[in-house]
């Protein structure tokens, strides 16, 4: 290596650290807003609120209340399981949006902007009713109000 490489290559060493900073400070508000959205979207619904931190708990919790099997959540942990999860996600977040009377294109706001989404829903002028998904022939929510198990009640 020769003398005149070394700025090149610190300019390049300085380039790399400020856009993965840039890249984990994005990650970080993503997790942060995702995070609060959703508290304030499962303390509504009935379910713990803590689970909206929780990373592979938070996707179980989200398929029950959209009336799916929570265990595909365990799918994330393999590569390509996560397109899976992402599917029944976006089939769940049909499911809730009916409990909220929204349109099925509120799941293309839940896929692109899930924290969006969550806290639209969780606003205080939005009513959920878990039995308008039965009248519309689907299985009740699996966690929450409206399931089998009731809702989540603090301590």
């Amino acid at each position: 290596m020769r003398n005149h490489d070394l700025p090149i290559l610190s300019l390049l060493l300085v380039l790399e650290f400020v856009f993965v900073g840039f890249v984990v400070l994005i990650a970080i508000t993503y997790y942060v807003l995702n995070g609060l959205a959703f508290m304030k979207l499962f303390r509504k619904v009935g379910i713990e609120p803590w689970a909206a931190w929780v990373p592979v708990f938070f996707n179980w919790r989200l398929l029950e209340f959209g009336g799916q099997f929570g265990w595909l959540a365990l799918l994330k942990l393999v590569n390509p399981g996560g397109i899976v999860v992402l599917v029944f996600e976006a089939i769940g977040a049909h499911h809730v949006g009916i409990a909220f009377r929204k349109t099925g294109s509120w799941v293309v706001l839940f896929i692109f902007l899930p924290f969006v989404w969550a806290w639209l829903l969780a606003a205080d002028n939005e009513v959920y009713d878990p039995e308008l998904i039965r009248q519309a022939g689907y299985g009740p929510p699996l966690a929450g109000v409206g399931s089998a198990r009731g809702p989540h009640v603090p301590s």
